[in-house]
């Protein structure tokens, strides 16, 4: 299947799955082998540009097909930072679906050094520090553009101090093809 396809199957997957909810049509999505195979997705909902809800995976754990359906609902009806969708916003939803490659681990020996080899616009980050976890997708980068900020941010979101770092943190990075509705 080509890219285009596959992102096309993706997004009607992710819609599909968020209008069920409401009981409406589902678009017709092309069968394809890729989403029989494990994949990883994150889903992302704006509405006039402003996020409404983000939720995905890590890994590739399922089929990529349940992947993107799971992560649609769940950014669409459990993201904590906002009340789940309404019928209503739907029509003025637009998803963003990405799917990710395998994080590799992005072994550093300071944050300096890992500011210094961070490729903006390109890398999705993972931070971890004991149980405190965090990402952030490559297209963060549009609204952080500055490697400091961008680390910062991450850390802030993982639950530790902006200016932290020791060196039991770990840092994971990946990459992501992504599809927007238009």
């Amino acid at each position: 299947m080509s890219t285009d396809r596959l992102g096309k199957a993706l997004l009607r997957s992710a819609r599909n799955a968020i209008g069920e909810r409401f009981g409406v049509a589902a678009l017709a999505v092309d069968a394809a082998p890729e989403l029989a195979e494990p994949g990883a997705t994150f889903v992302t909902l704006t509405q006039n540009g402003r996020l409404r809800g983000c939720i995905g995976s890590l890994e590739a754990h399922r089929p990529l097909a349940v992947d993107v359906a799971k992560n649609a609902v769940a950014a669409a009806y459990s993201d904590p930072r906002f009340a789940p969708l309404r019928a209503s916003e739907l029509s003025r939803t637009r998803v963003e679906v990405s799917l990710l490659t395998p994080a590799e681990p992005f072994p550093v020996a300071s944050e300096a050094d890992a500011l210094a080899r961070l490729r903006p616009g390109i890398d999705g980050l993972i931070v971890s520090y004991g149980r405190q976890r965090a990402t952030f997708l490559p297209q963060v980068w549009e609204s952080l553009s500055d490697p400091q900020q961008f680390m910062s941010q991450l850390k802030i979101k993982a639950g530790l101090p902006a200016d932290f770092w020791d060196e039991q943190l770990t840092l994971a990075r990946y990459g992501v093809r992504k599809w927007q509705e238009s």
